[in-house]
């Protein structure tokens, strides 16, 4: 793929939204299941993760080492966010509803998102701080 094609904005957008379709077929599949509705906001989450983050990391140039390690490390780091989104966003919709916090659910979703996305890049963080270290002039 063309990288220049596209800036980094459209790349994302188309990015994010084939994670949402994935995400509203998973939460179909997985409503049926028996998944409560206040926690389908989680496979939304967990889906778009990996969009953030990887569209920055193929799109930046002084990123581009990242692709140098081996396929099994760049899946092990995928399962990283996708595990940290999820784990993220389900604590914080715990947390919300365990102690009876009445928020509007817009709300609820909102907070769930920041904390998923929020554990998801610190463990890919984590296992990849070489991607954002930045040397002072």
């Amino acid at each position: 793929m063309d990288k220049e094609r596209l800036p980094r904005w459209g790349w994302l957008l188309i990015g994010l939204f084939a994670a949402s379709i994935v995400a509203q077929f998973l939460n179909v599949v997985l409503g049926r299941a028996g998944l409560a509705e206040e926690y389908q906001v989680v496979t939304v989450i967990a889906t778009m993760a990996p969009v953030l983050i990887y569209v920055g990391v193929w799109y930046d140039d002084h990123r581009q080492h990242y692709w140098e390690h081996s396929s099994a490390r760049i899946v092990g780091d995928i399962v990283f966010v996708l595990l940290g989104a999820i784990i993220g966003a389900t604590t914080v919709i715990a947390v919300l509803s365990g102690f009876g916090f009445e928020i509007p659910r817009y709300l609820q979703d909102i907070l769930a998102m920041g904390g998923g996305f929020l554990v998801a890049w610190l463990l890919f963080w984590w296992r990849n701080p070489d991607l954002y270290h930045f040397e002072a002039d």
